[in-house]
């Protein structure tokens, strides 16, 4: 349970169980989000229509179960874009906020940006790095993609 340093506790299932909750939300504050679950597959996409949805070098994206993701305020000021057939991405309707991508309907990640404190996960990979800005200077030591990850 040592996943996120500023936890905040829920109803445990068992007697004394704590679950940790990892928190986070848009800029300005109206839309909240909880995830009682790890991060994983945290990820960095350089292609050009991620610098787009992200107005930047890129994403810092992680995936999430989505049976652990709550919408905990703000839902009815959630706006969305389809960005690909079954893809798409929700925003807070008044700050614009990229908040989470979603794959059927359904919240598949969030951006690490809007998590609250430290999420837990680091960049594990930077792809379409092919794609990336000229004037994108990529850093640590993650590893770097041209393309889509090895499978």
């Amino acid at each position: 349970m040592a996943y996120y340093p500023n936890p905040e506790l829920r109803t445990a299932t068992e007697p004394g169980e704590r679950i940790m909750i990892l928190t986070g939300g848009c800029f300005c504050g109206r839309v909240r989000y909880a995830i009682d679950a790890p991060l994983s597959s945290g990820r960095s996409c350089h292609c050009s229509r991620c610098r787009k949805a992200f107005s930047g070098a890129g994403s810092a994206y992680a995936e999430v179960s989505p049976d652990s993701f709550t919408w905990t305020r703000g839902v009815e000021n959630l706006t969305s874009y389809d960005s690909a057939p079954r893809w798409g991405l929700c925003f807070c309707a008044t700050c614009g906020t990229t908040l989470c991508g979603t794959h059927e309907g359904r919240v598949h990640g969030v951006t690490l940006g809007s998590v609250d404190g430290d999420p837990g996960i680091q960049i594990d990979m930077h792809i379409f790095v092919n794609s990336k800005a000229p004037w994108d200077h990529i850093g640590g030591g993650a590893p770097q993609y041209p393309d889509s990850p090895p499978t």
